[in-house]
């Protein structure tokens, strides 16, 4: 098989960040096993004189002193059960972990706990393929037909899957009434071979509306997987995780055992979620991460060695102007665009199971939000406002939910 080498994507010098606001207890559990290169994470070439300064201008501890008392007197009182990351330029200015792994095991939840991302995955999906096709080995004008000789629905190319303008149906509907076997997990390609069955019916003509659809990244993987030759885990592994130095990120396998650190879905009331057939589809979600991990992606993206500048560029781009308003999709990110420019937001959130995540990126000042949860929470979602606000970001805009 033929396997892509990650080699030169990018080495990064590592940074050990102090994560003060992390509890006492949380910190001693994990640090014992790390190393210095494990604690590292990524800034924007800054120098310590640079990051010092950032940590202790009156900003910061401004802003550090209101999400305090927004954390602790608000947030923490909607059952808030996970970790909260926010980074200025890459450097961690806020840093908290609460609750439990696993409530029935009472493992707490500490830095290096990895939680089911939902549909932030989809940033992952997507870059990958971007990547390939920096790389020459897909092109995002290529049709599925490429890849799927027998694939029935005509006239969609990868760049339609990756901006949600396929007009696919939903594979988490169409499946429920296809799938006949609901004790055994369904994969990508058995739902693909559903769709060419069946022919389950287009919600609309390719490239003409926005549709928000989680079989375009199943769809996804799989080309992955054509292109590459590898299964889409393996490449993740190899080509993001690894080269990132992402050691608590890894995608989903609900056949193998769960990992250490690896946190448990509960319902609202901290009973567990359970699985369904649905997880043994990958690419729509299926990643798991921790908080700092997530701060590393966020800061490779900046970095432009992962992905060539233009790239990024037409991944920030917004695809679908039917409907009025700041809200848009590019290739692999939600949008906020603004008349002015320089405040433009990319983000994405995600839901699955009682797994709710929020990951935001304020390119203007090279901000990053970060919310990881692993306990039923809408009041996740309902947070960034006020941390926009804090942050100097806030527009009046509510955010949504995945």
């Amino acid at each position: 098989m033929k396997r892509l080498k990650a080699a030169g994507i990018l080495i990064f010098a590592g940074v050990v960040i102090i994560t003060s606001c992390q509890s006492t207890a949380a910190r001693k559990a994990t640090e014992k096993n790390k190393t210095a290169s494990d604690s590292a994470i990524y800034t924007l070439g800054l120098t310590a004189a640079e990051k010092e300064a950032i940590l202790n201008s009156p900003r910061t501890v401004q802003i550090q002193q209101e999400l305090n008392y927004f954390y602790n007197n608000k947030f923490l009182r909607t059952g808030f059960n996970g970790a909260m990351i926010v980074a200025r330029k890459g450097v961690i200015i806020f840093e908290k972990y609460h609750g439990l792994e696993n409530f029935r095991t009472k493992t707490p939840i500490v830095d290096s706990s990895s939680f089911q991302l939902a549909s932030v995955s989809k940033t992952f999906t997507g870059a990958a393929v971007l990547y390939l096709a920096d790389r020459d080995k897909l092109s995002l004008d290529d049709h599925l037909q490429k890849f799927f000789p027998d694939f029935p629905y005509k006239g969609i190319t990868v760049r339609m899957l990756l901006s949600h303008r396929s007009g696919l149906p939903n594979y988490l509907y169409f499946c429920d009434s296809l799938w006949k076997e609901p004790s055994r997990y369904i994969t990508n390609n058995e739902v693909i071979e559903l769709m060419i069955k069946h022919k389950p019916p287009i919600q609309h003509q390719p490239g003409t509306h926005f549709q928000y659809c989680n079989t375009n990244y199943m769809l996804l993987a799989s080309i992955i997987e054509k292109v590459t030759g590898e299964k889409y885990a393996a490449f993740m592994q190899d080509s993001v995780f690894k080269p990132l130095q992402m050691h608590n990120t890894f995608v989903y396998d609900p056949a193998t055992p769960v990992r250490a650190h690896q946190t448990q879905s509960h319902k609202y009331n901290g009973q567990p979620e359970p699985d369904t057939y649905f997880d043994g589809v990958m690419g729509d979600k299926g990643i798991y991460s921790s908080a700092q991990d997530m701060l590393k992606w966020d800061q490779a993206l900046y970095s432009g060695h992962f992905l060539k500048p233009e790239t990024l560029k037409a991944a920030y781009t917004p695809y679908s102007h039917e409907k009025p308003g700041v809200r848009n999709y590019g290739l692999g990110w939600r949008l906020m665009v603004y008349p002015d420019s320089s405040k433009n937001i990319v983000y994405h959130n995600g839901w699955w199971h009682g797994n709710n995540t929020v990951f935001y990126r304020f390119v203007q000042d090279t901000t990053t939000l970060i919310i990881l949860g692993n306990k039923y929470n809408r009041a996740i979602y309902q947070a960034v406002k006020p941390v926009r606000d804090i942050l100097g970001h806030g527009d009046g805009e509510e955010a949504g939910d995945e």
